[in-house]
């Protein structure tokens, strides 16, 4: 079992919570995050370049000057790619990135993910939280009185609009919720911040 200690907004612990890891995949499937990594970055990839064939440009098909006689090398369309303005050979046109991944392999990742941060005691875990004010100083202030320094994911266990708007400014904060968060959301980031309900969703 893995003891992970809860906080307060003020950064008091007042309880320990056991996580089973067996909850949570038992064991670190290191090519499944990789597949998953792999899988999030593919899906941020645009793939809307494209460029121009020869049959595309504007311009005359009209041959440049006669074939012989003037000393200079064969030339034929002005569109073809060796001219300047000229069509591109080897042509860029839109492609689609993503990869396939289920629905399970998505969520054992986003649960070994999780594990990884907790057995590195990268986890922070608080308990009511309560903003009298969608302020971002608010939200900073309890950050820093949880002790987190570095890039984070805050985890709430449901969409909250005052958490959000106070913690969406915040350098290096993601603010998602137990629901959409991924195995991506948890590696890129140093720490996790979740709260108590959040984390029961996840291993309850």
């Amino acid at each position: 079992m893995i003891q992970v200690p809860v906080y307060n907004q003020s950064g008091k612990e007042i309880e320990k919570l056991s996580i089973d890891p067996e909850k949570l995949g038992g064991k670190i499937n290191n090519a499944l995050l990789k597949q998953a990594v792999v899988y999030y970055q593919a899906a941020q990839r645009q793939g809307t370049h494209q460029t121009l064939a020869r049959g595309e440009v504007e311009g005359s098909t009209r041959k440049i000057y006669k074939q012989k006689g003037t000393g200079n090398a064969r030339q034929g369309s002005i569109r073809q790619p060796v001219r300047v303005g000229g069509g591109h050979a080897k042509q860029k046109r839109p492609v689609d990135h993503r990869l396939d991944m289920n629905v399970k392999s998505r969520r054992l990742a986003r649960d070994n993910a999780l594990l990884a941060k907790l057995q590195a005691g990268e986890v922070k875990v608080v308990s009511g939280v309560e903003l009298k004010q969608p302020k971002t100083k608010l939200m900073a202030e309890v950050v820093k009185a949880l002790g987190i320094d570095r890039s984070c994911v805050l985890a709430l266990p449901e969409h909250d609009a005052n958490m959000y708007r106070a913690a969406r400014n915040i350098h290096r904060m993601t603010v998602t919720t137990v629901g959409q968060l991924n195995a991506w959301d948890i590696l890129k980031n140093r720490k996790v911040l979740i709260t108590k309900d959040g984390l029961n969703k996840l291993v309850g």
